[in-house]
């Protein structure tokens, strides 16, 4: 039977957690910014390389969010730097961050479920809402 939760599993919900501090509270870069989410990170099953998905909440530029990835990049080997640190590995992996708009595409679905159900109450009137209370 296999392992349902292997290292490589648990080595990227770590990387996710000191990532996620490490951009808060080391990164002052100004293309960063404050409202940088972590969102999830995919590591190799050799520990070597590492997909970071990275989210600005408070950025819908696209101009914008190429800027913060490109920092986070040019950041990385002082954020590999603070890994190998702050966790005991013996190789920390290569980063590579992604912007993922998951989040926002949600928020967009979302959105747009809201409004359709508000056009049909609307379409649909007053007198059958009388009718579902009865």
């Amino acid at each position: 039977m296999a392992k349902e939760f292997g290292r490589p599993q648990r080595v990227a919900q770590e990387l996710q957690k000191e990532i996620a501090m490490i951009i808060q509270r080391e990164i002052k870069d100004p293309r960063v910014g404050m409202m940088v989410t972590v969102s999830g990170v995919e590591v190799s099953r050799d520990l070597a390389y590492a997909k970071v998905f990275v989210t600005f909440l408070n950025d819908d530029n696209a101009d914008a969010i190429k800027g913060g990835i490109k920092a986070l990049q040019d950041a990385s080997g002082y954020i590999r730097s603070l890994l190998g640190k702050a966790m005991r590995l013996r190789i920390v992996p290569e980063l590579t961050f992604f912007y993922d708009n998951s989040l926002v595409e949600g928020m967009r679905m979302s959105n747009l479920v809201t409004n359709v159900v508000k056009k049909d109450v609307q379409r649909r009137g007053p007198a059958e809402e009388d009718d579902k209370e009865e």
